[in-house]
């Protein structure tokens, strides 16, 4: 077994750069025909969600292999192999088996326990099925994985770890209030229709929001999404289609928006945002938020005029600071630049008093330097009596959005719209940092382990069955050829002695193989068993081209039957 995987995820790189190394369905095509035709790769498999990209290849050689899948993953999502190499991981053989188990079982994702890369990680199987490009050990390893997902989540108790990135969205947005209560009777926006799309409407109708509205490209898909959240017997909330066009209109009733589109471009602008809710941020909010301004300002003491000969200082607000004088660094500590160079000219000034100070101290040309370092990083960072900080407060939102799409549907501006609060897949991740993890995800880790040397067992066993079979289809044509000629020599002997004659050969070829057989097969599933099967092959001088057509044999008998669903 030659498995590897390279691949970013939101552990290893800044969203940043996951949101420019997306790859949408024609890429990831593209990736997996230009992988197999790889001199290193004879299999190929690519898992690419919101936030990871991973490729994995059955290899034959473990560096040009690592070259070969990193310059792929560089050329096909657009970053250059410089940028993009500093935050890829590599995993080979057994460490790869464990990285797509965790993966399987939430483990790695952003929000721990998640169980939707289950079916992320089926589409890939498909994906790679469905373009030939998934032999047995991808089929095997896949196979393996969506099983191992699935026990973690029926036999420990991960799934209270996690949830979707759809309800931790949520819950943020909720900032603290139970999304049910949050959600109830509000009018809801989602764009588009995909699976996270349609997660998100069905999430937010058994949160009990009183309308979904859904807007797509292909106004077939939101026609049958809205129809599916109408019927459902489960929830009583309303749905009805759009099209895209009726994006901005429908944004000015809603209260939260979710999108998740495939677009390459922004879906929502900060303007047109701005404009939906431009006429909803109440104007007595807006007037209690001035007051409340007036209110801190009246608290924080002057410091641009002074009183003590053109002095930009209040000299009662540094009077505290023993040690310092008007013209020291706990005088300035906070100022900007302008009024720094207005404090070095009054220290420096005319005056032939000031004059005289500033030539017997430093003080006039600390002051310079600190002007200009304040030029260059904004402010002089504050050191002592820190003044307070007037916090101009938001108005409460009254447009929630949760964007998430890779890449990002909704602008980035956003988040400084008065009046909106978006959550996107950036401030998930960061959320998500300090969510605290279930004890349930130590048993997880432990089936993932056991799964991970079970998969290698019957792997490295799996490799000798060709030998093995190819042995024994050598040992029948041994005994057909003796019972051929034996009718030869007794070509008398009737049919009841030549069936037993032929049934003890059988026999006796069969309690001869099968010691051999059943501890070599024992052997080689333990870990650097793989030269059993050559060592078979030299005893008994197989045939390397008989063994190879029975593996073939095998494998697409295989790949056939995990072809069904999983």
């Amino acid at each position: 077994m030659s498995l590897l995987v390279v691949g970013l995820s939101h552990r290893s790189a800044p969203v940043s750069l996951l949101e420019r190394a997306t790859l949408n369905a024609d890429a990831q095509i593209k990736l997996l025909q230009d992988t197999v035709a790889a001199e290193p790769a004879a299999e190929a498999a690519v898992l690419a969600t919101c936030n990871r990209i991973e490729l994995y290849a059955d290899v034959d050689k473990f560096h040009a292999g690592v070259a070969e899948l990193s310059t792929l993953l560089a050329q096909h999502s657009g970053v250059g192999l410089d940028e993009l190499t500093p935050y890829l991981y590599v995993h080979y053989e057994d460490r790869a088996v464990h990285h797509l188990f965790s993966v399987a079982c939430g483990l790695d994702s952003m929000v721990v326990g998640e169980g939707q890369i289950l079916g992320q990680i089926k589409d890939s199987l498909a994906k790679a099925q469905e373009l030939h490009s998934a032999g047995r050990l991808l089929n095997d390893l896949f196979q393996q994985a969506l099983r191992v997902g699935k026990r973690a989540h029926s036999e420990t108790g991960i799934d209270r770890a996690g949830q979707s990135l759809v309800t931790f969205g949520l819950q943020q947005l909720s900032s603290g209030t139970a999304v049910e209560a949050w959600a109830k009777g509000k009018r809801a926006l989602v764009i588009g229709a995909g699976s996270m799309s349609s997660l998100a409407a069905a999430t937010l109708a058994r949160a009990g929001v009183a309308e979904i509205v859904v807007a797509n490209r292909t106004s077939d898909r939101a026609e049958r999404l809205a129809q599916i959240i109408t019927e459902s017997p489960e929830t009583d909330v309303s749905a009805r289609a759009v099209p895209m066009d009726s994006v901005p209109f429908e944004l000015t009733r809603a209260d939260v928006a979710v999108s998740c589109t495939g677009a390459t471009g922004l879906v929502l602008t900060a303007d047109a945002v701005a404009a939906a809710v431009a006429d909803r941020v109440s104007e007595d909010v807006t007037a209690g938020s001035t007051a409340l301004l007036d209110d801190v300002r009246e608290e924080l003491p002057p410091t641009s005029v002074g009183v003590e000969d053109g002095c930009p200082l209040d000299l009662s607000a540094v009077q505290g600071a023993s040690g310092f004088s008007v013209m020291g660094e706990a005088a300035v500590a906070g100022m900007d630049a302008a009024t720094l160079e207005q404090h070095a000219a009054w220290v420096g000034g005319s005056a032939v008093d000031r004059r005289e100070a500033a030539r017997s101290t430093p003080e006039a040309e600390l002051i310079t330097e600190l002007a200009t370092m304040a030029a260059t990083v904004g402010r002089i960072p504050e050191r002592r009596r820190p003044e307070p900080v007037a916090h101009i407060p938001r108005p409460a939102p009254v447009l929630s959005l949760l964007d998430l799409a890779m890449p990002r549907d909704v602008d980035a501006a956003v988040h400084r719209l008065a009046g909106v609060r978006l959550v996107d897949i950036e401030s998930l991740a960061e959320a998500s940092a300090d969510a605290p993890m279930a004890a349930d995800v130590d048993a997880v880790r432990r089936i993932v382990s056991d799964e991970v040397a079970a998969f290698g067992a019957a792997q490295r066993a799996a490799h000798i069955t060709p030998t093995v079979v190819a042995l024994r289809a050598m040992a029948a044509e041994v005994v057909a050829g003796e019972i051929a000629r034996l009718d030869g020599r007794l070509p008398g002997l009737d049919d009841k002695h030549r069936a037993e004659i032929t049934q003890t050969v059988r026999r006796v070829v069969d309690k001869l193989l099968h010691a051999p057989t059943v501890r070599v097969k024992q052997l080689a599933a333990e870990p650097g068993g793989a030269g059993y099967a050559d060592a078979l092959r030299t005893l008994f001088d197989l045939d390397q081209e008989t063994v190879a057509s029975v593996s073939r044999a095998e494998e697409d008998s295989e790949i056939s039957k995990n072809r069904g669903p999983a």
